[in-house]
């Protein structure tokens, strides 16, 4: 697992640098994939946000429906009951809500998380509040998620010789976990669904993403998008709504050969494709 020094420096030099984060070695353009994804399509992307923020139900899953796009939103009980109705419509709508646990552990080093440090933390612990988040989903609504995100991206409990990952925990509860701030787009043919990679587009412009979603199509990848609040992207941890709009669109046009839809859907593909349909 990369360090968290090393995570926050690749933030901060996106930040600094106004653009996307480092895209890796190519493979050569003319290479065909040999993974097919639906309708010939050449790659897959999907936009994913966390934490329940209320702009994401008042501002982004409107615009989301506007364009006929649907989302993985990895939710926190605690900001979900602010919009509940909201969520519920847009699981209705076809828009994914998955699980981003109960309280939100992170490593202790994160002042927000001193109390909740995933460093205190035993695999059961962490197991019971992975599930209390899945019980409160399917309440209030109204379907048991499938799909988790890691919060800051983090995987493990404890410290030291007692460090243990918790990878397990959620490959058995869900067909997929979500990381952050990774670098890179999943290549179908072996990621490890438990442990998908998500690159952070909160602030970027779509000049700073159009790269990431060229280098998805010409290499056959699966390209997840990762975001916060939705606005116009001057305060933290905010999607801009105009670069989010245009990565729908460029997605939807046939011309850039890209599949556009939630984690679930693709992961479902991606489990079809190797030979073995995903759990129901």
């Amino acid at each position: 697992m990369r360090s968290i020094v090393r995570v926050v420096a690749l933030a901060a030099a996106v930040g600094a640098a106004g653009g996307a984060p480092f895209l890796g070695p190519s493979r050569p353009a003319t290479a065909a994939p040999a993974f097919s994804w639906p309708e010939g399509r050449r790659g897959a992307v999907s936009v994913t946000f966390d934490d329940a923020r209320e702009s994401q139900v008042d501002v982004g899953i409107p615009l989301l429906d506007s364009l006929g796009v649907k989302g993985t939103f990895y939710v926190l009980p605690d900001g979900a009951r602010k919009r509940l109705e909201g969520w519920r419509t847009a699981a209705v709508h076809g828009h994914e809500v998955g699980n981003h646990t109960a309280s939100h552990p992170c490593t202790g080093n994160f002042a927000f998380s001193r109390r909740n440090a995933l460093e205190d933390y035993t695999l059961g612990r962490i197991e019971q509040d992975v599930e209390e988040a899945s019980l409160f989903v399917a309440r209030e609504v109204g379907r048991r998620p499938v799909s988790f995100a890691y919060p800051c991206g983090q995987t493990f409990v404890g410290r030291g010789a007692g460090v243990q990952s918790y990878v397990p925990v959620v490959a058995r509860a869900f067909r997929t976990g979500r990381l952050y701030l990774g670098e890179d787009a999943n290549d179908p043919e072996v990621c490890d669904l438990a442990q998908l990679l998500a690159v952070g587009f909160d602030g970027l412009s779509f000049e700073d993403v159009r790269p990431l979603l060229e280098k998805a199509a010409a290499e056959g990848r699966w390209l997840i998008l990762a975001g916060h609040e939705i606005g116009d992207g001057k305060a933290p941890q905010t999607t801009r709504s105009d670069t989010l709009a245009a990565v729908c669109r460029h997605a939807k046009d046939p011309a850039n050969g890209l599949w556009i839809a939630t984690v679930d859907a693709v992961a479902s593909h991606v489990m079809t494709a190797r030979g073995r349909g995903p759990r129901r």
